[in-house]
């Protein structure tokens, strides 16, 4: 039988700690959210991303600098907390049963990346109804390009959702360009998964509950990058519509018509469309024994928090 004292407690403290860090560690080096965002840091309660879409474009440098200032219309990502709490008995601390913990410690440390990966693929699902840095949906039909560089003029409206008709209703799918030092979802971080813990035997959780409290602590958040980097759609998954979906992220432009040169590198899909896409990615030969051009034309992933 154990006693419950300082000592005690810092070997809890240790075991879990050690077994939590472990476990973050070892699944985020294969984390989905990694591959789809871009991870970037945050010192202040909101990063403001008013340089989207408006980055200037290299020119001839004759006579002065042009001098391109930041959109007013700001985008902003404020950050918030997230937290996960484990009580631990003081009967099992008292019994010796603290193998039970480290497999539960493991298991917050897997929760921890997995939040991340969900909240990831949480952006996709509602790309069709949060806006991005336009202030348009990011997934949307009417995006602004303008035909001047410098955003002024009548707006183009362009769409980065492929319709084949307007009772589309189908699981949804994405092919994104992930190949960019800005991915097209950001994640946003002020501070990393901490394991938190109240070990005092003075405590009153210890006193009213007999518990001693681990807590996951977190702050950051999640938004939206270029939508041109981003085209969705709720049409068949098929060959067809795939290349329709290719086509139109190359032909993405910025303001003052010139083209972005953006081209797609990821399908993106829920396990329930792995089998058709695979179809289209990676059949060599096609039904009719013609090869198939679509070969490995983009990564295939298959992202289960789509589910």
């Amino acid at each position: 039988m154990a006693i419950l004292n300082n000592t005690t407690l810092n070997n809890l403290r240790t075991t879990i700690r050690g077994e939590f860090n472990v476990a973050f560690k070892n699944a985020n080096a294969g984390s989905m959210y990694k591959r789809l965002a871009t991870t970037i840091p945050s010192s202040s309660k909101t990063n403001t991303y008013d340089w989207l879409g408006k980055f200037p474009q290299m020119r001839e440098w004759v006579g002065s600098r042009v001098l391109k200032d930041m959109s007013e219309s700001s985008y902003q990502i404020a950050n918030k907390k997230y937290e996960a709490t484990l009580g631990v008995d003081r009967t099992d601390i008292e019994d010796d049963n603290l193998g039970l913990y480290s497999t539960i410690a493991r298991s917050m440390g897997q929760e921890a990346n997995d939040f991340l990966d969900r909240k990831v693929a949480e952006l996709l699902k509602n790309g069709f109804s949060s806006t991005c840095y336009d202030g348009q949906n990011f997934f949307d039909e009417e995006h602004p390009v303008y035909p001047n560089a410098d955003g002024t003029g009548e707006a183009d409206s362009v769409s980065n959702i492929l319709k084949k008709t307007d009772a589309d209703a189908g699981t949804p799918w994405f092919l994104l360009s992930l190949n960019r030092p800005l991915k097209p979802l950001i994640h946003q971080q002020r501070t990393g998964m901490e394991l938190e813990s109240l070990t005092d035997t003075k405590d009153e959780s210890v006193f009213m509950e007999d518990k001693i409290r681990f807590g996951i602590r977190y702050r950051g958040n999640f938004g939206y990058g270029l939508w041109q980097q981003a085209v969705a759609s709720k049409a068949n998954l098929d060959a067809a519509n795939f290349e329709s979906a290719y086509k139109l992220m190359q032909s993405f432009k910025r303001d003052g018509g010139d083209p972005m040169g953006i081209v797609p590198t990821a399908l993106v899909v829920p396990p329930e469309l792995q089998s058709d896409a695979e179809k289209i990615l990676k059949r060599t030969v096609l039904d009719n024994g013609a090869g198939n051009i679509n070969y490995n034309k983009v990564e295939l992933i298959v992202n289960p928090w789509l589910a």
